[in-house]
C-alpha cells in the first residue's frame, strides 16, 4: 500500500493485533498499555535490531484512563485494540459491567475523542454468552453513537434504553459509526491454533463503505480429507499409528474413508506439527541461536486438560490470572507424552515471527502470548479494513 495509514493502538498486550496492523500498513501515533512486560516486549520489538514494530512511538501510555485522544481528531485512520476482557472470559467471574476492569467506556472515549475513520476491536467469545446479552448490545450501541455518553448518575441499563430509542429514531450522521460484529476462528485463516475472538469493526458512517468480515481461507474439512486420504502422512513422512489426533477427530477421518472423499475449494486448517516441524526438540538449556526456546518442566495432564494434539490446530493457547495451569498450553504426542509448549512455540502457534522477542519470565510470557491475539487473524481483518478504506479514498 502506498500510502501507510495511521492509528491509536490501544491495550497493545504483546502487540499481536498492533504487528498484523502494521504487516498492513498501519502504524500507530500512540500506543496505550498497562502491563510492564507488554511494554518491555514492545520495546525490545521496536528498539533492537531486527525493529520487528519500527516505526512505533517511542513513548507508550500506561493508563487509557489519564489519556486524552482529542489531539489526533480527524488525523487519525484508526483506533484499534482488545478492551481488557477478564469480565467476559469463560474462566473469570462474570461480572461484565460490575467489573471495575471493563475498559469498552474508554475504547469508545478514545473514537468520540478522535473521530477515526474505522475501528477495531476485539474480546474473546466469551462475550458474546447469552447472559451478557444485554451488556453486548450496550457495547455495540456505544460504539455507533459515541457521542450519546451516559449522563451523571446513569446506570448502564439506563444509559442502554437511551441508546435503543436514540439508535431506532434518527439517521446516521457523521458522528455514528455503522458496526458489524463476527467471531472468527484463528484456524480458518491460517493460524496453527483454535482460537476464537469477537471483532467488532465500525466504518464513520459518513464515509459510506461497503464491508465484510474476510472470507475464511482454511477449513477443516480440508485437514480431515488430507488426513483421510493419507496425504497428510506422506508428507510428513509418518508411519501408520504416528498420527496425534484427538479420539473425535479419529472418529471423523475413519467415518471419511468409507466414503468419497470430497476436495474443498480452501486450504487445510496448520496443523501444531506443520506449525513447529523445523524447530529443535527444546531443552533445559535455552537454545542460543533460538529466541524464547527452553523446555519448562511440570506438564501434566489430567481430565479436560490433556494438550494439544500435534497433528491438529493447537488448542487455544491460555493466559491464566495467576500463572499458566497445569495441563494448559502443553504439546500431546502420538504416546500419549505431553510436554509444556516453549514460548517460541506458544508465539509460532500466535503466528508471530521467529525474530520477535516476548519479555519477561516463562509464565509472563505466556501469559502475554496467551492473551494476544494471533498475528494473522489480526492482519487478515486490518488488511481488509484497510483496503476498504484504500478504496473509498481513490
Amino acid at each position: 500500500m502506498a500510502n501507510r495509514l495511521t492509528s491509536i493502538e490501544l491495550f497493545a498486550g504483546a502487540a499481536g493485533l498492533g504487528l498484523g496492523a502494521k504487516q498492513s500498513g498501519v502504524d500507530p501515533v500512540a500506543v496505550v498499555e498497562w502491563n510492564k512486560d507488554c511494554r518491555n516486549t514492545i520495546a525490545l520489538n521496536r528498539d533492537g535490531a531486527d525493529g520487528t514494530l519500527k516505526a512505533w512511538p517511542k513513548k507508550i501510555g500506561r493508563d487509557v484512563r489519564e489519556e486524552d485522544f482529542s489531539e489526533f481528531e480527524g488525523n487519525v485512520d484508526l483506533v484499534t485494540g482488545g478492551p481488557p476482557c477478564q469480565p467476559f472470559s469463560m474462566g473469570g467471574k462474570h461480572q461484565a459491567h460490575a467489573d471495575n476492569r471493563d475498559m469498552f467506556p474508554e475504547a469508545v472515549r478514545a473514537v468520540r475523542q478522535t473521530r477515526p475513520k474505522a475501528f477495531i476491536f476485539e474480546n474473546v467469545r466469551g462475550l458474546t454468552r447469552e447472559s451478557f446479552q444485554p451488556y453486548f448490545e450496550y457495547i455495540t450501541l456505544q460504539m455507533r453513537h459515541p457521542q450519546l455518553t451516559a449522563k451523571e448518575g446513569e446506570d448502564w441499563a439506563e444509559h442502554l434504553a437511551r441508546l435503543q430509542s436514540h439508535h431506532t429514531g434518527h439517521s446516521d450522521n457523521a458522528d455514528d459509526y455503522r458496526v458489524v460484529t463476527q467471531v472468527l476462528n484463528a484456524a480458518d485463516y491460517g493460524v496453527p491454533q483454535q482460537r476464537h475472538r469477537v471483532f467488532f469493526v465500525g466504518f464513520r458512517a459518513d464515509l459510506g463503505i461497503n464491508w465484510h468480515f474476510p472470507h475464511a481461507t482454511h477449513s477443516k474439512h480440508a485437514l480431515l480429507v488430507d488426513i483421510a486420504s493419507g496425504a497428510y502422512e506422506e508428507r510428513h513422512g509418518l508411519a501408520k499409528g504416528q498420527l496425534a489426533l484427538s479420539p473425535q477427530i479419529s472418529k471423523s477421518v475413519e467415518r471419511m474413508r468409507e466414503r468419497d472423499l470430497e476436495p474443498n475449494s480452501l486450504a487445510a486448517w496448520q496443523t501444531v506439527r506443520e506449525a513447529l516441524n523445523d524447530l529443535p526438540n527444546p531443552t533445559q538449556k535455552a537454545h542460543s541461536s533460538i529466541l524464547n526456546h527452553k523446555l519448562q518442566k511440570g506438564a501434566r495432564s489430567y481430565p479436560g486438560h490433556t494438550g494439544s494434539p500435534l497433528d491438529l490446530p493447537a488448542k487455544a493457547l491460555k493466559a491464566g490470572v495467576h500463572g499458566v495451569p497445569g495441563g494448559e498450553n502443553m504439546l500431546r504426542y502420538a504416546n500419549g507424552k505431553v510436554r509444556y509448549f516453549t514460548v517460541r512455540e506458544s508465539a509460532r502457534l500466535q503466528t508471530f515471527p521467529d525474530n520477535f522477542e516476548i519479555s519477561g519470565t516463562w509464565s509472563e510470557a505466556m501469559r502475554q502470548l496467551g492473551n494476544a491475539v494471533p498475528v494473522k487473524l489480526g492482519a487478515a481483518v486490518t488488511s481488509s479494513v484497510s483496503t476498504a478504506l484504500a478504496e473509498a479514498n481513490t
